[in-house]
């Protein structure tokens, strides 16, 4: 028998990680519904929805016999002077359900982000403005790759390591946001925010005033106003998407991650008429970018399937029934003295602690107690599947409570 762990071990290089790697890594067999099952036959019940993507839970049956029927199909044509019925499909969805009419499909979260930040580049260029720095928010987090780089805080995010490497742009606090934009109207390309929640940057929840104070300001001064729904579209905070909490339609909207139900990987761009035709109209004419599994018929075909199935769930129920758990749930952990916060939306809940010295120890505990969880530095968080039972739901609260006061 093959032993994965040592193989892995000596090959593979794990996100966020060194190799070897100096965190423990699990060998997963098989998932079904909310759990994990491990290669030595452990079962973890998933605090992560796999990084936040599989919304619908794990092997949903509608989205497994969507990829075998279009595996039997088409499972890949180039998308460069061909489209197929899939993508068209998808490109009509994701058009109604964002107002946005414009779509251009991508093949992971960051490089939507790449194509949203060259698109709004190409748009100011096509006015015959020469701009390429943009707006971002302290604690941003975009992708990983260079532009999404460029739009990270530069001092507090994973990526600070790349320093002057990276394109620099312009930051501020969310209270600083309108000055910001008025300030430097003339020099940047567009503004990008997330909507509502930052995510990997501190997974701060924000009031959506500032979101209504970068449209009005967007739309005065002509500036492509991007939102990264990667993390918070297809419901993740209680509604579709994080704008509509602002009741605002941003110009350009990335999405990724629930996009398929987490079962393929995929993304997309969408946005205005008026930038697509200004872009298009102009001696630029074409958008520039072009990945070679772009608009993947298997992708498309998952994603029609899961866009499908969230429309005709009762998901926004259920989303707020996983709120109203975490709100009670977590508000008692407070009185902890480790924690120095405790905060939720949606189907995402957040205990902050007063650092970060304690991760490892409680993702052990929690793995030990049948529970997956990753902390991220002094965050230990949860965004959950919406399909999640209480039971389960209410055992991944209470493995953390008993993981927290554990350390006290």
């Amino acid at each position: 028998m093959i032993d994965i762990l040592e193989l892995d071990n000596q090959h593979t290089w794990h996100p966020y990680n060194s190799l070897p790697s100096k965190t423990t890594i699990l060998a997963v067999k098989e998932t079904y519904g909310q759990t994990i099952v491990l290669e030595d036959g452990r079962k973890l019940t998933d605090a992560m929805s796999s990084w936040w993507s599989a919304i619908h839970g794990y092997n949903h049956p509608i989205l497994i016999q969507a990829l075998e029927t279009q595996a039997n199909t088409m499972p890949h044509i180039m998308f460069g002077g061909l489209t197929h019925k899939p993508a068209v499909e998808l490109c009509k969805k994701l058009a109604n359900l964002s107002g946005l009419p414009s779509v251009f499909l991508a093949d992971s979260g960051s490089v939507s982000v790449e194509v949203a930040l060259k698109t709004a580049i190409l748009y100011q260029k096509a006015k015959g403005k020469n701009v390429s720095k943009f707006i971002a928010l302290n604690n941003a987090y975009h992708g990983d790759t260079l532009g999404c780089m460029g739009v990270c805080d530069p001092k507090n995010s994973m990526h600070s390591l790349y320093g002057e490497y990276l394109p620099q742009n312009i930051f501020c606090d969310i209270t600083d946001l309108g000055e910001t934009i008025t300030n430097y109207k003339d020099e940047v390309a567009g503004v990008i925010v997330e909507p509502i929640v930052q995510g990997a940057g501190g997974m701060k929840i924000h009031n959506p005033k500032y979101l209504q104070v970068a449209r009005e300001l967007c739309t005065k001064y002509d500036i492509p106003l991007i939102a990264d729904e990667i993390a918070t579209g297809f419901g993740h905070t209680g509604k579709m998407w994080g704008c509509d909490h602002a009741n605002i339609k941003p110009d350009i909207i990335t999405v990724g991650k629930g996009l398929t139900g987490g079962v393929m990987t995929m993304a997309a761009m969408m946005t205005t008429k008026n930038i697509s035709d200004t872009i298009s109209s102009s001696d630029i004419g074409v958008i520039m970018h072009g990945p070679t599994f772009m608009g993947n018929p298997l992708a498309c075909s998952v994603a029609n399937a899961s866009i499908d199935l969230l429309l005709h769930s009762s998901w926004e129920q259920k989303v707020k029934n996983i709120e109203n758990i975490f709100t009670q749930e977590l508000a008692s952990l407070q009185k902890l003295n480790i924690v120095q916060d405790t905060r939720n939306i949606g189907a995402i809940g957040v205990v902050e602690l007063k650092d970060d010295t304690h991760a490892q120890t409680i993702q052990e505990y929690c793995v030990n107690n049948g529970v997956w969880i990753r902390p991220f530095g002094k965050l230990v968080y949860s965004i959950v599947a919406y399909t999640i039972s209480d039971e389960e739901l209410y055992k991944i609260t209470n493995t953390i409570k008993k993981a927290l006061e554990s350390l006290k």
